[in-house]
């Protein structure tokens, strides 16, 4: 009798382990096809797939991840810009000029367009959230052609563009969605 309640119970267990990976893949599925419809579907995949809170997200959810990320990134580059502009880079004043040009720039991004968008997909103002979203790629687009030499900021810039136009996108197939 004994063992075959031990038998049992691992016969239960391993049923219910078996259905686990079915639940995960299918939100796993919704972040590909999402994520498939966007322009930087590498970057929109490892965004989303290292947020835990994506697991059993909606596609709304996934946005808000995604504008979470933005304002991440935008900070870390308003950061690094001000760290260079108290370092010896401010002392050519064409640098100095375009850095505080970014600052301004990555001070709209986060003041701005970050509150826009998480405030418009709140009230479900989808085509404000995406304008909000193409603004913030705008921006970052805008202080990379500021500086008259190679930029300090390229990569970051670009990481801060390209996760833009992913919420714009999202935020895209969410009014897509809902339109009627």
């Amino acid at each position: 009798m004994k063992n075959l309640i031990v038998i049992l119970f691992a016969f239960l267990v391993c049923q219910a382990n078996a259905f686990r990976p079915i639940l995960l893949l299918g939100n796993q599925n919704l972040i590909e096809r999402t994520c498939k419809q966007t322009p930087f579907y590498d970057l929109c995949i490892w965004s989303l797939k290292s947020n835990p809170e994506s697991r059993d997200a909606s596609v709304k959810k996934l946005a808000q991840i995604m504008v979470d990320s933005l304002k991440t990134k935008a900070t870390e580059t308003f950061d690094l810009i001000d760290e260079l502009l108290q370092d010896g880079l401010a002392l050519d004043p064409e640098m100095q000029k375009a850095l505080t040009s970014c600052a301004e720039r990555y001070n709209v991004i986060i003041r701005g367009d970050v509150p826009e968008i998480n405030a418009a997909l709140k009230t479900g103002d989808y085509k404000f959230a995406a304008k909000g979203a193409n603004d913030a790629a705008i921006e970052a687009n805008s202080c990379e052609i500021e500086f008259p030499t190679k930029s300090p900021l390229t990569d970051m810039n670009k990481v801060v563009h390209d996760i833009s136009v992913v919420v714009a996108s999202i935020v895209k197939i969410i009014q897509t969605k809902f339109s009627f």
